[in-house]
């Protein structure tokens, strides 16, 4: 497995099971992961949305929700944070071992 491969599922594994994406969400997985790598346990709720619309362009293009994070209503907003924490999770835990 390569190393944004293993973020990656560290990420998937963080996140509870009844809100992980379908099956076909090893792309985001791997944005999430990018994450982890640039931006760490500063990720904002803005760069979760960022990378979910990278991967929803290629599922979904008129997705309601490709809009800017601002733009969105905080219910919507906050539909990111548990993948927000999952990716600090992630990001604290890969700084301690290093």
């Amino acid at each position: 497995m390569n190393y944004l491969d293993q973020v990656a599922s560290e990420i998937k594994q963080a996140i509870p099971a009844e809100l992980r994406p379908d099956n076909d969400a090893q792309v985001l997985y791997r944005l999430y992961a990018l994450l982890v790598l640039t931006r760490g346990v500063e990720t904002t709720l803005a760069n979760v949305h960022d990378a979910w619309s990278v991967w929803m362009l290629g599922r979904e293009p008129s997705h309601e929700s490709l809009v800017p994070f601002e733009s969105l209503p905080e219910k919507v907003r906050q539909e990111d944070e548990p993948y927000q924490r999952a990716i600090v999770v992630v990001a604290r835990a890969r700084t301690v071992r290093t």
